[in-house]
């Protein structure tokens, strides 16, 4: 149920934060920031250093609050299950390992692998991904969304890369169940300003909501 569960929770959100530092100090920051905006769904990404210590942290600090911690840039099973053990509730991959997906899935624990082309769209549903990552979407834009809703209705698609405040009404219009954004999301840390984080945060949550017509 649990798996259920955190799927649902990411849905309702609408917006994943994929969370990039340059140190574990500056992700934690950024962590709190985005969690005071209203994010509920958090992508601690392994290029982050100390990522999976960071996992482990976060998991801890935020059992009793409603934000779902998270694993991204995930490239192989061994990763995903480091990750799992630490604490991740679902993760996330910039391309389609079927191996990463099978683990995951063993473990009952949500994966959305990333994929670029129907073959590869089709190739996650037959895996059992429920959510499945569209990277780079910056590649494609919102339309690729439809595009892939076409042949695949059945799929749950959620863009990454290109995401912005801007276009993110056109990617939930477009069919996405949620999308996952990172750089636009968080810029205002590189400068110290995590108050414009939690701003942003909000707007994107918001953003979500008049696209939803709520």
């Amino acid at each position: 149920m649990k798996r259920i569960e955190t799927i649902k929770k990411i849905v309702e959100c609408g917006v994943v934060a994929v969370i990039r530092a340059e140190s574990k100090e500056e992700g934690m920051k950024i962590v709190e920031a985005v969690k005071n905006g209203g994010i509920k769904a958090l992508e601690i990404t392994m290029t982050v250093p100390g990522a999976v210590d960071i996992i482990k942290e976060l998991s801890q600090a935020y059992k009793d609050e409603d934000v779902i911690i998270g694993a991204g840039t995930v490239l192989d099973p061994e990763t995903a299950r480091a990750c799992i053990l630490a604490g991740a509730e679902y993760i996330v991959s910039p391309s389609l390992n079927p191996e990463t997906v099978k683990l995951c899935n063993r473990y009952r624990v949500p994966v959305m692998p990333g994929i670029m082309t129907v073959k590869e769209a089709v190739e996650a549903l037959e895996l059992g991904a429920e959510i499945v990552k569209v990277f780079p979407g910056s590649a494609f834009g919102p339309s690729i969304i439809s595009a892939f809703k076409g042949p695949l209705p059945q799929g749950n698609f959620m863009p990454t890369g290109g995401v912005n405040l801007d276009n993110v009404k056109d990617w939930i219009k477009a069919g996405a169940v949620a999308v996952g954004t990172g750089g636009d999301l968080t810029k205002g840390a590189k400068t110290g300003n995590y108050e414009l984080v939690t701003e942003t945060a909000a707007k994107f949550v918001e953003e979500v909501k008049k696209a939803r017509g709520k």
